[in-house]
């Protein structure tokens, strides 16, 4: 299926799929107040961080599709030009999506879902103290995409205080995703949940950079056995081993490399044991493996 955005702009099919594509998407729990001081609480998914120093997040408030409308939240943003970023975990999710009920402007939707407001120390807006992290904000600027239904207001945030739930952190300081526990915004009705069984850890490629995998030899690189993400694994490299380390190799391994049948059978058997390593993250001794002669 090819689509033209332009052809399809503001419809609730190019909604859906553009929702479904680009995903997971974080979470912002977004808190403000207006002029009068009356609290309103609001998830985004259209959400991320874009600099670190300064650090800056930004997320849109898009324009309703049905009317054109804004949301209360863009409004109190553009009168007092401060909002708390909240991020979100599964143990608030069903609260979140209370929060994003069309309340009444006035009506505080931290009373609504049922969260906690905590006083913030450098902006007006409270934060939330189930929230695994908050960011008061201040907003440098207020970005209009459009005046449609569906236009997006690009709310660009400079992070002025970072309240860390301190459970979360390990003893580098850093904060461990299976604690965070985040949920993402998929499309539709759909969440993604970030817990350990859908975390992995994926090394950089070796500093500087990594051979890539237009350098690896030809058989390996048209290997009808090894995948794309094995090809990787082994182009993430800064060398291959040296041939004298590949000698020395071959005098000590004690794996079974003995298969019978033609040049092709031998070099894919080849292939799938290194393979094998791979999986379990050995590229040194994948690389080792794959440049013993086959015989």
């Amino acid at each position: 299926m090819t689509i033209d955005p332009i052809k399809e702009a503001g419809t609730r099919g190019l909604h859906d799929l553009l929702l479904g594509a680009v995903a997971p998407r974080p979470i912002a729990l977004a808190s403000t107040v207006d002029a009068q001081g009356h609290v309103n609480l609001s998830p985004f998914s259209f959400f991320n961080i874009f600099s670190t120093n300064p650090v800056i997040l930004v997320f849109s408030p898009s324009r309703r599709a049905r009317d054109k409308t804004t949301k209360h939240t863009l409004e109190n943003i553009l009168e007092t030009r401060e909002v708390v970023i909240n991020t979100v975990s599964r143990a608030m999710a069903e609260q979140v999506s209370l929060a994003s009920s069309e309340y009444a402007r006035g009506i505080n939707e931290f009373e609504k879902a049922g969260f906690t407001e905590i006083r913030s120390e450098q902006v007006r807006p409270p934060r939330v103290k189930e929230s695994p992290v908050s960011f008061e904000c201040r907003v440098q600027e207020v970005k209009v995409l459009g005046t449609e239904g569906g236009s997006g207001n690009l709310v660009i945030c400079e992070v002025v205080r970072i309240h860390v739930q301190d459970r979360l952190l390990d003893p580098a300081g850093k904060i461990d995703p299976v604690k965070a526990d985040y949920v993402a915004r998929m499309g539709d009705d759909y969440y993604c949940h970030v817990h350990a069984g859908s975390i992995f850890k994926l090394p950089k490629p070796a500093q500087p950079v990594g051979i890539g995998i237009d350098q690896l030899p030809t058989e390996i690189r048209n290997s009808p056995v090894l995948s794309g993400s094995n090809l990787a694994q082994l182009a993430g490299v800064n060398h291959p081993p040296s041939l004298a380390e590949a000698a020395e190799f071959a005098t000590r391994f004690s794996g079974d490399l003995t298969v019978r049948g033609s040049h092709a059978e031998r070099l894919a058997a080849r292939h799938r044991y290194a393979q094998t390593l791979l999986d379990k993250g050995d590229i040194k001794t994948a690389w080792l493996v794959l440049m013993i002669p086959v015989t």
